[in-house]
């Protein structure tokens, strides 16, 4: 009798491959949110006077590197003159409008006069290039008990001293949108006068109101501060005036860019895993019921995937799709337990494993599963609990360093630096106030605040949750929170030591033309 060969069975292996990227998003974040945060701290670096001034020579006309090597400017030429300021799209002047408005009362005839001065480039400071024009515009409101003619001049200073050139002219009382006139070179000078003239026989004007415009430019880029630090374009966002791209900015720009991405992240999946942590024991205690029902694990699994588990229902079907293909329960316990990757449910699937090979009483040992991994919940949440005190007077703490901080950088350091605006030392009685900078005092305060969050940051997070992924986010929250007061409060053109905007100076007083 022929042999009957014995058929081999086929044994197919379906060891599922995890469709978690979790690991590999997080680095990807991680590590180009750390090279943005290192361009930006080099940034900071290279405009703060750590570097070229303490590490290694300083250009010799004192400006950033950037603009050496991006402009051209040679580094020995002690001030870059006007022609090459415009040659370059960084330093590249735009128009600065400076106005005033002249209120005057019962005007009688001839009528009255108003001096005021027009801001400019110096002439040593154009280089090879003439003066860019400076439109000016004039608009007047005259009202009267009665309509009469009056004239509007506009002289501007003669090279010699008096008046030269005159532009004029004629309106009516009591006309909306008739007096207006364009200058459209109004040269820089001090000496212009502004005149309204009527004759002596009129009535009075009761109300006399004058707003005068002129465009302006100082030669100076407005994102360049006195001492050639970089402060930034200025964005004006209601009543606040910001410069959110100065130099100071990118030393809190940087830290939270190496800090916080990643750990928002990693945060966020940590979450997600407590919460299907929270779940899996009564996922268990269901499971026991099932077995003690008499139902297979298999069809026990595949039952519960149409229950409700909140963040554990993708898991549940998961497993129940993987024994529908065949797979042994023992193995797709063990890949649940891979996905989920935590010390608490690996242990739970290593007792269960166990059990399930030995063929011992498994419902004992998923209840037991079960109330072991409810008990380690519970520990974990009385630990939030008592520590969240702890997280509270931390935050309160560094709340209240950040308001005194900014309080003394608006208000006392100015205080301090008007008291002694020369180079030198200033006495009063006893007591000498020698010359400070503010902007020095506000950048070390920025900084000290930035270390605070850091430190207090870190240290609330790690007594949180005990990982340093939720320290980090908390330090990331705290150097956001301290930018944004001190831009909203303390950087303001002043203390930056931006040039401030002059306006035409008008002289005190008035006169009579003629």
């Amino acid at each position: 009798m022929a042999r009957r060969s014995k058929k081999k069975k086929i044994r197919v292996d379906l060891d599922f491959p995890k469709d978690d990227n979790t690991r590999r998003n997080f680095l990807v974040i991680t590590i180009s949110s750390a090279l943005l945060g290192i361009v930006l701290l080099a940034f900071w670096a290279l405009n703060a006077s750590l570097v070229f001034g303490i590490l290694a020579p300083a250009p010799a006309n004192g400006n950033p590197v950037f603009i050496n090597s991006a402009c051209g400017f040679d580094p020995n030429m002690a001030l870059p003159d006007y022609t090459q300021n415009e040659s370059c799209f960084f330093t590249k002047e735009r128009i600065s409008t400076q106005s005033m408005t002249v209120e005057w009362d019962n005007v009688k005839g001839p009528g009255r006069g108003q001096e005021f001065d027009v801001t400019g480039i110096a002439p040593e400071r154009l280089g090879t290039l003439s003066h860019p024009p400076q439109e000016m515009r004039m608009s007047c409101v005259a009202k009267a008990d009665e309509d009469f003619p009056f004239t509007i001049k506009i002289w501007e200073p003669s090279t010699g001293g008096g008046l030269g050139t005159s532009y004029s002219v004629s309106a009516v009382t009591n006309q909306e949108g008739e007096c207006y006139l364009e200058v459209m070179n109004a040269l820089p000078g001090e000496g212009w006068e502004v005149w309204v003239q009527f004759d002596r026989s009129l009535p009075r004007m009761k109300e006399f109101t004058l707003t005068i415009e002129v465009d302006t430019y100082d030669g100076i880029p407005d994102w360049m501060n006195n001492k050639n630090q970089f402060i930034g374009p200025e964005v004006i966002l209601g009543p606040f005036n910001l410069r959110p791209l100065i130099f100071i900015n990118f030393f809190g720009y940087g830290f939270i860019f190496l800090v916080y991405p990643g750990a928002v992240y990693w945060d966020k999946k940590m979450k997600a895993i407590n919460a299907m942590e929270e779940k899996f024991p009564d996922f268990l205690r269901d499971l026991a019921e099932y077995w003690k029902g008499g139902l297979s694990m298999t069809l026990a699994v595949r039952t519960l995937a149409n229950s409700e588990y909140g963040a554990l229902n993708d898991e549940v079907q998961k497993m129940s799709q993987q024994l529908s293909w065949g797979v042994a329960f023992g193995d797709v316990i063990v890949l649940f337990a891979d996905r989920v990757g935590t010390p608490l449910v690996k242990r739970a699937i290593s007792l269960i494993g166990e059990a399930n090979r030995a063929g011992g009483k498994i419902s004992d040992i998923l209840v037991t599963a079960a109330n072991d991994s409810r008990e380690i919940k519970f520990l974990e949440g009385e630990r939030e609990r008592a520590i969240a005190s702890y997280i509270a007077v931390i935050w309160t703490s560094y709340f209240v360093f950040l308001g005194v901080i900014v309080v003394l950088a608006k208000v006392f350091i100015p205080a301090i630096s008007s008291a002694n605006s020369g180079d030198d030392s200033a006495q009063i009685g006893n007591m000498v106030i020698r010359a400070i900078d503010p902007l020095f005092f506000l950048v070390v305060f920025f900084y000290g605040v930035s270390a605070q969050g850091l430190g207090n940051g870190a240290m609330a997070g790690l007594m949180a949750t005990g990982r340093l992924s939720s320290g980090m986010k908390h330090a990331g929250m705290m150097l956001m929170i301290s930018t944004l007061a001190f831009n909203f409060v303390a950087f303001s053109p002043d203390l930056l030591g931006v040039p401030g905007d002059m306006g035409l100076n008008p002289s005190l007083g008035y006169f009579s033309p003629g």
